[in-house]
Parts: C-alpha cells; structure tokens; sequence
C-alpha cells in the first residue's frame, strides 16, 4: 500500500482537473491565443475563461491575474519587479527569516547583485509573527514588504491584513506568497489588501509548470521576461493553454470543495497528530497548533536521525517530508526550525506531514501502526535515548 503525505510538496493531479485539460493536447486544441484565427481564438477564449474563474475566487477583477511557470517565478517577479519599479525611492525590503527558499534566494541576490538593504524579521518559539515587528522595521527607504501567508514547514498563518494595513500607510508595497494558503484557508485577496500575491498551480491538485500571481490596480512593477505582449505586457512567452485551463479548474474545485475539504483533513491531521504524541514519547508539534491551515504538522521525534526515519518510512511506501522539497539535499536543519529556536538536534529529528484531497482515514492508522514499531527499533541504536519514560 503507497501512502502520500507530502502534499505541502505537491499534489496529485485531480482526475476532474486532467479531464477537462486533457483536451487541449489534441489536435484540435492547440492553437496560439494571439493568433487572430479560429484556432487562436478557440485558445484565447479558455485562456479568457480560466483567467476569470481565478479571479472570482479571489475576489479580484481578471485583468489583475497574470499567469507564469511557478510560485517561485511569482516571487521572483513580484519582489525584483516591485524593487526594480521603486528603486528611486529606496533599496530597502523587509521578509523573515522563515520564508520558502525562493522569497529568500531572491532577496539574497538582490543583496549581492543590487545594493539592495534586507530585514530579516524573526519568528517566536510558535513561528508567529507580530505585526509590530514590521511596523518597527520600516524605514523611509524601505520599498516592499515580502511576507508569506502559510509556512510550507510548519503550516503557521501570517497576519498579513494587518500587515497591510501598516505598510500602506507608510506608502510600503506589500507581496504575499500565497502557495501553501490556497485550499487550506479562505483566501480573499481583495480583503487581504495586498499589492502582490503569488501562487501555484501544482499546489492545489494541477500539473506542475504553471502559477500566477495578482498584481493590484495601479502598483507597476518591472518585467523579468521580455519580448511579446502576452499576459497584459507582464510576461513575454507564449502561454501554457493546457496548464491555465487546469488552474483555472483547480480554482473553481477550490470554491466548490473547500469546506468539505478543510473539515476532512483537519480531522485526519488531528487524529494522526494525536495519535503520534500519544503513542510515541518524547514527542513535540512545532508550531503554533491554533494559527496554522489544516494539513500541515510539523513534529518532532527525539533521539533518531530524521533522514534514517524518512527512509524507513519510504521502504513501507510512505511518502513524507523533513521539510521544504526545494531544500532537499542540504544537510543543514530547517531554517524555519532553526528561527523558532529549535535545536539542531532536535530540527534534525523532525518529520512535516501534510495531508492532501486524496488522504483517507485508512492511511492515516496505517501510518500510525507503522510509525510506532519504527521509531522503537530506531531509537535502539541510539546511545543517548533514556529509554521509555513510563
């Protein structure tokens, strides 16, 4: 029995969502939405349709939605494009310590390549941020605020309407990177009141290759791709048809699933949760356990190497996380971990578990039959576990 528990890495494609994009492989279908023929038209016509359902579900007008590659393309976009558009004003971006790598690499280069001054604001032992925190931080110079709604690690939601409501009244641009939000919290964009807000369609059960990003009515910012006139002049290239019809189809699944969905897995997070810290000792959830979406656990299982339980776990055909797929490989503990003040030792024995659409309550008491054996034959090899406390 395959079990998957790394949805906060990607999500399987959803049958509904293959069924109505498949079609624009064939034949007929693939035409050049700039294309004035009926072939062109045909494309940009679903390309029209996709666009809008997107933006009904967050609550946005569809000229505001451009689509592009990825949520890693979305912020890079969004934080150079805003940086570059602003540098008369200052050099200055706030973010924190805790965001996905491509909010930090972008940052980093702009530090390295652009002159560019960065805050770096720290999380408490839950992962919470204060919203004083960036009213604290902001200076004259500063340009853009870069903030994520959800933590891939850690689940742990941001305040960002309150953080907008600080930044825009120092005239500070505010970009939210909403991938690991969407479909596990509601997600109004217009009431978040953010100028940037990107995300990605195989997060939320599409095929990779395809993200977005929604760009406030009157906030400019500066290209990264350059040549045609597609996506509003935002993003030269040809776009991917067969990726956007399938977004927009993961964005009406979203409104019409979403409360079914967020009950399910919140229960079946809870229940393996609990069952973890009930049955295995020396057991902790990092994060805050209230302000988090409803998938995501982060947990702590003292005394084993992560990496030896992870694969352990895969030999049973279970497939979790030790935290970000874009930092897999690196030998170092999580960065958000490390922020929150968890040792490395500690960091190094943690498993995120994030449970999807598709996750059902017989995997999770496998998971659990499975897990408890596992960890007692791990730890038997460990020189500096006390043995059972009871």
């Amino acid at each position: 029995m395959k079990i998957y528990m790394d949805y906060n890495a990607t999500t399987p494609v959803d049958p509904r969502i293959a069924e109505v994009a498949i079609p624009y492989l064939k034949k007929d279908s693939f035409g050049n939405p700039s294309s004035f023929h009926n072939y062109g038209r045909m494309a940009r016509k679903v390309l029209t349709e996709a666009r809008e359902k997107v933006a009904e579900y967050l609550s946005v007008d569809p000229e505001t939605i451009s689509f592009n590659g990825s949520g890693s393309e979305g912020d890079n976009h969004a934080i150079k494009g805003a940086f570059f558009s602003r540098k008369d004003k200052g050099h200055h971006i706030i973010t924190t310590k805790v965001e996905h790598s491509a909010v930090l690499g972008t940052c980093d280069w702009l530090e390295k390549n652009e002159n560019a001054e960065i805050t770096y604001l720290g999380v408490d032992e839950g992962g919470c941020l204060d919203p004083q925190q960036v009213a604290d931080a902001i200076r004259d110079d500063t340009v853009l605020v870069t903030i994520m709604m959800a933590n891939n690690e850690t689940g742990v939601i941001f305040p960002i309407k309150e953080i907008v409501e600080i930044c825009h009244q120092r005239g500070v641009l505010v970009h939210t990177d909403g991938v690991q939000a969407l479909g596990k919290i509601p997600v109004d964009v217009n009431d978040l009141g953010v100028d940037l807000f990107s995300f990605a369609g195989h997060k939320i059960y599409a095929p990779k290759g395809i993200g977005g990003m929604y760009i406030r009515p009157g906030c400019e910012i500066q290209n990264l791709l350059h040549g045609g006139h597609q996506e509003y002049g935002l993003r030269a290239g040809t776009e991917n048809i067969l990726g956007i019809v399938a977004i927009g189809e993961a964005f009406r699944l979203i409104q019409e699933d979403f409360a079914e969905d967020e009950k399910r897995i919140s229960r079946l997070r809870d229940k393996l949760e609990n069952g973890i810290l009930e049955t295995i000792p020396y057991t902790k959830v990092n994060g805050n356990k209230e302000k988090r979406v409803c998938n995501t656990s982060n947990i702590t299982i003292e005394f084993i190497e992560g990496e030896a339980l992870l694969l352990a776990l895969d030999m049973e055909g279970i497939a979790v996380s030790s935290g970000s797929a874009c930092t897999t490989g690196s030998t170092d503990p999580s960065h958000v971990l490390a922020a929150m003040g968890v040792p490395p030792e500690r960091a190094r024995a943690s498993l995120r578990i994030s449970l999807g659409r598709f996750t059902t309550e017989e995997e999770v008491d496998v998971v659990l039959e499975k897990l408890v054996p596992m960890v007692s034959r791990l730890r038997s090899f460990s020189p500096i576990y006390p043995g059972d406390p009871k």
